[in-house]
């Protein structure tokens, strides 16, 4: 049960029909503290593949929608006994802007995977919308959501790595390592259509997460940029592997590479932050564990579920220390606290203001005005400066 609600959270799915693999993620972490109920949906851009995906749901057929406009007005039509408290979005990127609307101008909560639109304009009209409203949005960058991402994040904001000096952070894939979308594999092929990624395909799907990552836990902003984007299958039309030197405010200096064309590779997801004192690093693959490196002692492994770990950390962690967490666990800690949020908002409380931690429309923002210098660096072959106004400008030589 929502504590500020003593019921369930309703919740109503756009996306996430047959066959697609993130939509059932959502699923399965809004789940899994109980606090969360799916009631409605429209799971597919066909009526009769929305249909079914409501049946093998067990949903009311009459909440069951053959588009997202006929669900959030049927929706918003409802007395507040019975509608949705917010759409969980898990389509192709370039229907976040559009459902995100429709549902946020029907008085509805949303929840938005990454990115969180295609274009900066698209993303400053969504947030808008969010401060017009006064709803709550939230991105599923779901690997802030990590009790030792958390632990990171404490490590550095609270100086135990001196000033920051280097961030490198590498996702490296092998899935794409050869023409799938050509045999109709459905993710490939979405990923490799502009008209339904947008203007960028690796960077936008995997390097989203690198920004956020970095941004989460050391708090910089990005100054300048210099990228290179490049198609290294042949034939392929949009990006497959991307890297970029970062130049962050402070002096900071960092790498970031996104590839899905590292033969081999699963998803090796790393961080690494390097301060004045000491370093740390986190892989992905290997999410309960957070080294610590000093430059005057031995390394350090600290593991998720101890008591030294900061409140976040602990707080993010449902087992005991030997027993893994993992993906869905990340996600569900971003549902959790965005659903806490959402209950107090709707009852007129404060709310815990640890439940606040996840990202946000403001971070969706931040982000593709990332992915935007990112495409004009790559364009221009050239430092790119990020303006606050989210127009990346040339570095003078």
């Amino acid at each position: 049960m929502n504590p500020h609600l003593g019921r369930k959270l309703r919740y109503g799915m756009v996306g996430g029909g047959p066959g697609a693999f993130i939509g059932a993620v959502h699923r399965m972490a809004a789940a899994l503290d109980g606090e969360w109920e799916l009631v409605a949906g429209a799971f597919a851009s066909h009526p009769d593949r929305s249909r079914a995906q409501g049946r093998d749901l067990g949903l009311d057929a009459r909440r069951v929608y053959g588009s997202f406009g006929e669900m959030a007005a049927a929706e918003a039509a409802l007395g507040p006994d019975r509608r949705i408290d917010a759409v969980s979005i898990v389509t192709p990127n370039h229907l976040h802007h559009p459902v995100a609307m429709a549902f946020l101008d029907a008085g509805i909560h949303v929840v938005c995977d990454k990115p969180m639109t295609t274009t900066v304009a698209d993303a400053e009209d969504l947030c808008g919308a969010v401060e017009r409203t006064g709803l709550v949005f939230a991105l599923t960058h779901n690997y802030t959501g990590y009790p030792m991402v958390k632990e990171a994040r404490h490590l550095v904001r609270s100086g135990g790595l001196g000033t920051l000096r280097k961030v490198v952070a590498e996702y490296p894939q092998g899935w794409l390592a050869t023409r799938l979308e050509e045999g109709g594999h459905k993710q490939a092929s979405w990923r490799q259509d502009p008209s339904q990624a947008g203007p960028t395909s690796a960077m936008g799907d995997i390097g989203s997460h690198l920004h956020n990552l970095v941004r989460y836990v050391t708090g910089l902003e990005i100054e300048a940029v210099f990228a290179e984007l490049a198609s290294l299958v042949p034939g392929r039309a949009m990006e497959d592997d991307a890297a970029v030197l970062v130049r962050f405010a402070g002096g900071a200096r960092g790498v970031c590479y996104a590839s899905q064309v590292s033969a081999g590779e699963e998803n090796g997801l790393t961080l690494r932050v390097y301060g004045e004192r000491a370093g740390l690093v986190w892989r992905q693959e290997e999410p309960n564990h957070l080294d610590v490196l000093h430059a005057d002692a031995p390394r350090q492994r600290l593991t998720r579920g101890n008591a030294y770990l900061c409140e976040a950390a602990q707080r993010s962690t449902r087992l005991p220390p030997g027993h893994p967490e993992g993906f869905i666990e990340a996600f569900a800690n971003l549902y959790r606290n965005a659903g806490r949020v959402i209950g107090a908002r709707i009852a007129g409380d404060e709310g815990d203001p640890l439940d606040h931690d996840f990202p946000d429309h403001a971070d969706g923002l931040a982000g593709m005005r990332f992915i935007e210098g990112v495409l004009a660096s790559a364009s221009r072959e050239a430092w790119v400066e990020m303006a606050a106004a989210g127009r990346a400008v040339e570095v003078p030589a």
